[in-house]
Parts: structure tokens; sequence; C-alpha cells
């Protein structure tokens, strides 16, 4: 790959992931983040990892963003144009992003500036499985449950029960069979 290829897709995924967390709308966050993703693939397949690359942007940007994307839906995120800064959080995230940045560059002038060796596998298919299915296995299935959980969560959470929108000041609950047995018991 190219400096000037390596030089945008990097700028690109700095610049989309900036945009992440400094859009109001999730949806555009959403967006930014897709952008972010897609840019980490191009630099993955760029730098011989083919096999990454074409898996992260197959399983992260096709499969997970379409699911929080669902899940914003689902949720009905809005942005709220009324809701005044909160100081604090922008003093806490500052400080955050600075540590951040700092050791960015702690990690930019100790690294070191020869090329680094890879096998020949770097990168495969095969070397990927191998991982995954064997020192991973675990993890990769806590995961998978945990999305499962994340997803029936939120159909939970949206889900209208009959009746919800007659009630005064929000109240939930109130109408269900089983709450109205267990008050009458």
């Amino acid at each position: 790959m190219g400096v000037g290829v390596f030089a945008f897709l990097g700028t690109l995924a700095v610049i989309s992931a900036l945009g992440v967390i400094l859009q109001r709308s999730p949806v555009h966050s959403l967006l930014a983040l897709v952008a972010t993703l897609l840019a980490l693939s191009g630099l993955m397949i760029g730098l011989g990892a083919v096999a990454i690359g074409f898996l992260q942007a197959i399983v992260y940007v096709g499969a997970i963003m379409v699911l929080f994307l669902f899940v914003i839906w689902l949720l009905n995120l809005q942005r709220d144009p009324g809701e005044p800064g909160r100081l604090a959080v922008k003093f806490f995230g500052a400080i955050a992003v600075a540590a951040l940045v700092a050791e960015l560059f702690a990690f930019f002038v100790r690294a070191p500036m020869s090329p680094m060796e890879t096998s020949s596998s770097y990168g495969s298919v095969d070397r990927l499985a191998d991982l995954i299915f064997s020192r991973y296995l675990v993890a990769f299935e806590v995961a998978s449950l945990m999305l499962l959980v994340a997803v029936v969560g939120a159909v939970a959470v949206a889900r209208r029960w009959p009746g919800d929108e007659a009630r005064p000041n929000g109240a939930v609950g109130a109408d269900r069979p089983v709450l109205q047995q267990a008050r009458r018991a």
C-alpha cells in the first residue's frame, strides 16, 4: 500500500471517528461509525490482512451496525434540542481525550521505526479460525450471547403494551393482568 493511500484512509478513519463522538443525532453518529469501520477495513486490506479486512467489513459494518440501527429505531432515540450542555461531562471528557492523546504520543515516540516481521499466515482465514475456535472460543461465545441479550433487552424495553398510551404521566403496568391479580391478593 502506498503512503498516500495509507494517509488518506488513516485520516478518514480519524475524522469519521471524531464524527462518532461529535454528532448529536444517534443515526448520524452510527453512520460515522460505519465510515470509520470501512476505513479501518481498507487499512487492513492494504496492509496484507485481506481476510480480516473483509471480515471486518462484513461482520461489523454489515451485521453489527444494522443491529445498532434497529436498536436506535426501536428505542426511538431522538436528539433533544433543548437539553443544556453538561459542563462536568465536557470537562472530564476533555481530560480523557488529553490523556489518550498523550498516551498515543508516548506510543509513537517509543515505537520502533523498522518494519514489523510477520509470518506468511498473518491475516489468513486459517489462522483466524484457529484462534477463534481454540484460544478465544469462550470469549467468542460470550460476545455472541451478550449481543443476543442486548437485542432481546432492546425489544423488551421498546415494546408497547396495550393501553400504555392511555395512562396519565406515563405510568406503566397498571392494567396488566398479572399486576392486577397480584394487587388483589
